[in-house]
Formats: C-alpha cells, sequence, structure tokens
C-alpha cells in the first residue's frame, strides 16, 4: 500500500451503503455478535437459519427501536404536509443520508453560480499498513459466507479506516467491521518472560455488499482444476522447480564427483552403535594376541626351550600389517623379564 500522492482525509471520506441485497441481510444476521444475537432472541425469539431478522420494510431491530423511540420523541422528520415519515420512508431517508461521501463539500460559488467541491480537512499521505486478508472462520458442516471478509491488520488500525480503505483503494463496499485483538501469550527465555510481537495482531471481520468468494485449497479442487492450478502456480511461481534444484544441489554437495556413492567414507560413524562395535573389535583382537603370545611361552616352557620375545613380537607385527591393523608390541627391550 505504498502510495505516494496525496488525497483526502481518509478517515472521514467514506460512505455506508443503501439497502442490501437480500443474502447480504442474511450473512449480516448470521454474523451478529453473541451478545446481540442472546439480547435478540430473549426479546423477539431464535430467528431459523437462512434467514434475516429485519423487518418487511428492512428495518433491523436495532433501526425499528430507533424509529419507536423517536417517533414517540417527535424527533421523525416529516412531510411538508406535515405529515411524519413511515418506517420505510424513514429507512430511505436514513440509507440516502448514510451514503454521502464525507469529508467533502458543495461550495457555490458566488461569481459564477457554479457549485465546486471542496476537501474538508487537510490532506494526509495515504496510511502504509499491510492489510492481510485471510480464509473466513468457517464451523465444521457450516457452508462458507462469502458476504464476510477477514483481515488481519496492526492494532492502530481502526473501523473507519478498514472501511475508508477498502472503498476508497479497491473500491470495496463495505455494510459492517468488527474487530478483536489476539495477544501473544507469554513464553519463557533466558530473560524472563516475553511476548512474541508477530503472534499478537488485529482480525477484522468486513461485511461485503457484493459476494466474495475465496479461492479453494487445493486438496479441496477437484482433480482437474487442482491440476490446473498447480500448472498456473509452477508456470508463475516456479516452487517445485526450486524445490528440485535444491535437492540437486545438496546432492552435489554430499556426493563425491558425480558418483554413486558419498563422499564421506568413513568406515564408522559416530553413531554409538558403530563406536562400540569399533570397541569390541579391538578388544577382541587384542585378547587374542594376549591369549596367542600365552600360548607361545607355554608352549616354549613345556619343550624346554629359551622364549625368544624379540621373534613372537615380529611375528605378531607381521600378523597384524597383513591386515592393516598394526599394533604396538607387547613386550620391548626393556620390559624382557628373566626366563624361568
Amino acid at each position: 500500500m505504498n502510495v505516494l500522492r496525496r488525497c483526502p482525509q481518509l478517515h472521514r471520506s467514506y460512505a455506508t451503503q443503501p439497502p442490501l441485497p437480500r443474502l447480504a441481510r442474511v450473512a449480516r444476521t448470521a454474523s451478529t455478535p453473541l451478545a446481540v444475537r442472546l439480547r435478540r432472541r430473549k426479546q423477539f425469539g431464535a430467528t431459523p437459519v437462512g434467514t434475516t431478522d429485519a423487518t418487511k420494510e428492512g428495518l433491523t431491530p436495532s433501526e425499528q427501536a430507533r424509529y419507536t423511540r423517536m417517533k414517540a420523541q417527535g424527533l421523525v422528520q416529516k412531510h411538508a404536509n406535515g405529515k411524519e415519515l413511515t418506517s420505510e420512508e424513514w429507512l430511505n431517508y436514513t440509507n440516502d443520508r448514510r451514503s454521502r461521501v464525507r469529508g467533502f463539500a458543495r461550495k457555490r460559488s458566488r461569481s459564477e453560480g457554479t457549485q465546486e467541491t471542496e476537501v474538508l480537512g487537510r490532506k494526509v499521505y495515504l496510511p502504509n499498513i499491510v492489510m492481510r486478508l485471510v480464509r473466513n472462520h468457517t464451523l465444521p458442516g457450516q457452508p462458507y459466507n462469502p458476504y464476510e471478509a477477514t483481515f488481519r491488520i496492526p492494532q492502530s488500525v481502526t473501523k473507519t479506516d478498514v472501511r475508508s480503505l477498502l472503498l476508497a483503494i479497491y473500491g470495496v463496499k463495505s455494510t459492517y467491521i468488527r474487530t478483536d485483538n489476539y495477544i501473544s501469550p507469554w513464553y519463557r527465555t533466558q530473560k524472563g518472560y516475553e511476548r512474541r510481537p508477530y503472534k499478537t495482531y488485529k482480525r477484522a471481520v468486513v461485511g461485503l455488499v457484493d459476494p466474495f468468494y475465496y479461492p479453494h485449497r487445493l486438496e479441496d479442487m477437484p482433480a482437474t482444476e487442482k491440476k490446473e492450478r498447480e500448472e498456473f502456480i509452477e508456470k508463475h511461481f516456479a516452487i517445485q522447480h526450486n524445490r528440485n534444484l535444491q535437492k540437486q544441489e545438496l546432492l552435489r554437495m554430499t556426493m563425491g564427483g558425480g558418483k554413486a556413492t558419498f563422499k564421506f567414507k568413513a568406515p564408522y560413524a559416530t553413531k554409538r552403535s558403530h563406536i562400540i562395535r569399533l570397541v569390541n573389535e579391538r578388544r577382541a583382537q587384542r585378547e587374542g594376541l594376549v591369549t596367542e603370545f600365552a600360548d607361545e611361552i607355554a608352549a616354549n616352557r613345556k619343550q624346554g626351550e629359551k622364549f625368544n620375545y624379540q621373534k613372537v613380537n615380529a611375528k605378531i607385527q607381521s600378523r597384524s600389517q597383513s591386515k592393516k591393523e598394526a599394533l604396538p608390541p607387547l613386550r620391548t627391550e626393556s620390559s624382557k623379564r628373566p626366563t624361568v
């Protein structure tokens, strides 16, 4: 919404629309706040699903109560003959007044006698805000309401700002706007507790005069529409192509020279099972060498021969080198023990 041109004061240049279509009135009744629905149900009874609580003349219960109160006080507008307006005429008069574009005035020029539009207030830049359109919250088993649109807006934006922006920039006619704030919960950190700003937002539910159908999810589309949608997304955004490029780059980094074997050819990884197996193999090899050395000593003693440590060590070293597992000798010249 970066707009660099000047415009009239937006928080006054909006207009409430005249009487709504029947489906829009039904959607307005269905989206009435809970407290209002309970109050009206207690006073007028329950409203059937798919109907509107407006009267035959098109007045809502609040407008009907206002007309009755003004009529009792004698504040209802009158005709030229002095007769008061009926409820339908009063509603038409009220809608005509509502539909005027506020923030402007018709000024008659004294010299030429023509009328000109004058802007009331001062000129300001369009606000640089982000209004994020999201899908309406629909309960399972209930139809989607096309006469409502849900936005996530900054907390500093008001209902009047939303109405003005939608009408002045996008040309969207709105009937009602209901807002609520979502505050981020507390999260524990090293410095204490704090809220996360990106989880704090303001929601605006806007009633629409013209229906707007949010695009279906891919999983909710028929097979043909889903295929066309995926082709459209791939053509304009290339999501799957980028994913394939990422996979190829990952394989290029982890594979060696285009071969089908990984570059990291260590015999044992750092997993616990591999480490334990390596320790057990070395232990078994060491115990085998010790047993073989002890058998050589026992055999020489049995034959009455003098045991030759250098000869046995050379034999063990040659056997270890043949297996590419060179181990240190079991004894050195300094550690020789006298023959018994």
